[in-house]
């Protein structure tokens, strides 16, 4: 496995090369909630670079990470700690949008041309949403409401991230890795949890404002039988005046069919994969988990890539399975 890490001069095109000086690094990627992260330690007497600069990290030829550096923390003993992200670190910005009769798609190339952003590979996700209105909210919130409702609508989950080229969807149920990992095919250890504590719901009620001071219509879909069993719990979500009751109604059970079950959640360390990110679903068999014996595709949560010492590890955490 052969890595590279190149420093660009964003002013002068100057490149730099600092392979060789680079202590540690790390690649973090979440499925929703914020942008690629990667971090890395050198010691860079000799190279002077600042924020703003431009970052671009390889294993064997193939680029894992392309984004910019946005913090440097020197020590006494001459040692950069430096953090970058990519292009989604520019949609936490905080803006007011109004959406009527548009797709997550149409949305995100809205606000990807208005902050000046390039667009790699983005799929088309068909629901055109009836309006979505957002005031003052972080624009990668605003995306992900979008996706959410696209979500709702159609059982389909699109991730947004940076493919290196641009802002990017994918469909997570066909953005599959070639790779395996099982116990004795690199799984070094596993945490699994069960619970309902979290994102587990057997009542989803949908309110939506009349135009009639104080006054809600409201829609309510759930589960008697898991009630009994573990109480209610409620999700309670507010929907756009545009939704007739039909899709009211659709929205609620969809959402109660993905809530209204005990979760289990994956924790693994493991060998690295090459290029591997969140959103993405990879197949796994680990037997023996407990109540299940796991030999199935996973879907990513998070990812976090570790470089030392010529060592490549990953920790994933999967969605609920």
């Amino acid at each position: 496995m052969r890595e590279q890490l190149l420093l660009e001069n964003t002013t002068t095109g100057q490149l730099w090369d600092v392979t060789a000086s680079v202590h540690t690094a790390s690649w973090v990627t979440n499925r929703t909630g914020g942008p690629g992260v990667f971090r890395f330690t050198l010691r860079a007497n000799h190279i002077s670079f600042t924020e703003g600069d431009r970052v671009t990290f390889f294993l064997d030829g193939q680029r894992q990470f392309f984004g910019w550096v946005f913090t440097k923390v020197k020590d006494e003993d001459a040692v950069i700690q430096v953090t970058c992200y990519d292009r989604l670190r520019y949609l936490t910005a905080k803006a007011s949008y109004a959406f009527y009769n548009r797709t997550a798609a149409q949305i995100l190339t809205q606000i990807a041309g208005d902050f000046q952003l390039a667009l790699g590979e983005v799929a088309d996700t068909g629901y055109v949403i009836p309006s979505l209105v957002e005031q003052s909210q972080s624009c990668l919130d605003i995306i992900q409401s979008a996706l959410r409702l696209t979500y709702e609508n159609t059982g389909v989950w699109y991730v947004l991230y940076d493919d290196g080229d641009g802002l990017s969807l994918a469909d997570s149920g066909k953005w599959t890795s070639q790779r395996y990992l099982g116990t004795g095919a690199g799984v070094l250890s596993y945490r699994y949890t069960t619970g309902i504590d979290d994102q587990t719901y057997n009542r989803v009620t949908l309110g939506q404002a009349t135009g009639t001071v104080g006054c809600t219509r409201e829609v309510t879909a759930e589960d008697p039988d898991t009630q009994k069993k573990w109480g209610v719990l409620q999700l309670y979500r507010q929907v756009s005046m545009e939704c007739n009751t039909a899709q009211m109604r659709a929205q609620a059970q969809a959402t109660l069919a993905a809530h209204d079950r005990r979760m289990r959640t994956l924790w693994v360390s493991a060998l690295g994969v090459p290029g591997l990110r969140a959103g993405q679903r990879i197949y796994m068999n680990i037997p023996n988990l407990g109540d299940i014996h796991l030999d199935q595709y996973v879907t990513l949560d998070r990812v976090i890539h570790l470089w030392e010492g010529g060592q490549h590890l990953m920790e994933l955490e999967t969605l609920p399975i």
